[in-house]
């Protein structure tokens, strides 16, 4: 062979070789715990091209890895993916580490996640904590309206990674969709990768379990409803970044669905996707909707959790009668659900929501029942706003806080003894509020 040409043939093997390293994918956000039975986790990654990505995971005490079926990632749902990690065992914590096109990823942050013990028939139920909050506000000059950044103090991110909850619960409003995002498909991508891609989420997106519901502002415009038309887009938008159990428990769509957290139950609502326009004059109005909220009635009473956490994105309980609260919209519809709840004498429930950008609790006592509390926090990094000129007919005294913040609930103590301890958090982490409940006193 020519020397010249083999060198050439050399040297051009060599550039096809630097032009593939360059053209490798690499991870933009994530890995993400999500949802976690006794026996499989769901496990979420974005990488910036197309790639086939898989992860390896093992206990502690194994030394053996096991993997993950491949799944091939393409931009068409922003080169996203939900993993399963299955044949685990109860009670143990995993390393896992992540693959692209077989070459394992390095990690920023410890990748781990746990599965839920088998505690029944055997001891008390753990004891375990969450964080929960809404309202998560990116900014993005080009995209924001004139003048002071809206979002700000993304360090609380941080501060609920640092207090180690089991899971992040958000409560919706976790992504703020602009004017240019909601009218597109790509559009309504590009933002939910924008905020997700954040380096300030890394820590806690990494290190921590996931759960969501939405609102407005991370399913369509500001107060968007039904008749949204990039409903069902929203929805696959939704699905593709949150690694949620299946939607749709109620088997008529949106993003209803439902977990349990060892002897706790999470019902988690959907107010947007089944939900008339505000204020219309014809029809009846709604905001869960007539199969949701069966549902929601079937599921709390075969329900046997200690506490029952119904989770939506705006107000339940709050007796003001003006904006988005659920009297002033659907009076008629919150009036059933209180009273099928009262009838069918369900134990437990408690309320969790977000939107208002404000946090408090809400206790409504009952007649010859128990009271039914609504725990409301928001927001995360968004603006926050004082409600002090609404009606403050359930409002716990000294639990409205008017600042950034985020919540946590610890759940401990024996069985049909335990305790919820409720801490609010300012962005530092500092705690600035807190209070008890104790499931014997939310009994029939």
């Amino acid at each position: 062979m020519n020397k010249g040409f083999a060198m050439r043939v050399v040297f051009a093997v060599l550039l096809l070789g630097l032009s593939v390293s360059a053209m490798a994918a690499e991870i933009v956000a994530g890995p993400m715990p999500g949802h976690s039975t006794m026996r499989q986790v769901k496990v979420w990654v974005q990488t910036d091209e197309p790639a086939v990505v898989q992860i390896r995971y093992r206990a502690e005490e194994d030394d053996e890895w096991a993997f993950s079926e491949s799944v091939a990632i393409d931009s068409s749902k922003a080169n996203t993916a939900t993993l399963l990690a299955t044949d685990l065992e109860p009670g143990l914590t995993y390393a896992y580490e992540v693959l692209l096109d077989d070459e394992v990823q390095p990690a920023e942050h410890e990748q781990r996640f746990v599965t839920q013990p088998l505690w029944q028939w055997r001891e008390d139920p753990p004891d375990f904590r969450f964080a929960m909050g809404s309202c998560a506000y990116i900014n993005q000059p080009e995209y924001d309206r004139p003048g002071t950044p809206y979002g700000g103090d993304y360090r609380i991110f941080d501060a609920i990674a640092d207090a180690e909850p089991a899971f992040m619960l958000w409560l919706g409003d976790n992504v703020y969709y602009r004017e240019a995002d909601w009218n597109s498909e790509s559009g309504m991508y590009a933002r939910f990768s924008h905020t997700r891609g954040h380096k300030a989420l890394a820590k806690l997106v990494t290190g921590t379990h996931h759960y969501a519901t939405w609102d407005d502002h991370d399913y369509g415009p500001n107060n968007a409803d039904r008749g949204y038309a990039m409903r069902e887009t929203a929805l696959d938008v939704f699905d593709a970044f949150w690694p949620n159990p299946d939607f749709s428990a109620a088997g008529t769509g949106g993003v209803t669905n439902y977990f349990e957290w060892h002897d706790v139950g999470f019902f988690l609502l959907d107010n947007r996707y089944f939900r008339s326009a505000n204020y219309r004059v014809t029809g009846e109005r709604t905001i869960l909707g007539e199969e949701q909220i069966d549902w929601l009635i079937d599921a709390l009473k075969s329900s046997n959790a200690s506490f029952k956490f119904v989770v939506m994105g705006g107000q339940f309980l709050n007796s003001a009668e003006n904006s988005e609260t659920y009297i002033n919209l659907a009076p008629g519809e919150r009036r059933e659900i209180l009273d099928r709840i009262e009838a069918e004498r369900i134990p437990g429930v408690i309320f969790l929501s977000g939107d208002r950008h404000h946090s408090v609790l809400l206790k409504m006592d009952r007649y010859r029942n128990y009271p039914l509390y609504e725990w409301t926090v928001s927001p995360l990094t968004a603006g926050a706003h004082d409600p002090r000129d609404e009606a403050m007919q359930y409002d716990v005294d000294g639990s409205l806080y008017t600042e950034r913040n985020f919540g946590m609930i610890e759940v401990t103590g024996p069985r049909n003894e335990r305790v919820l301890t409720l801490t609010l958090h300012d962005s530092d982490g500092d705690e600035v509020w807190r209070d008890e409940i104790r499931q014997e006193d939310l009994q029939p």
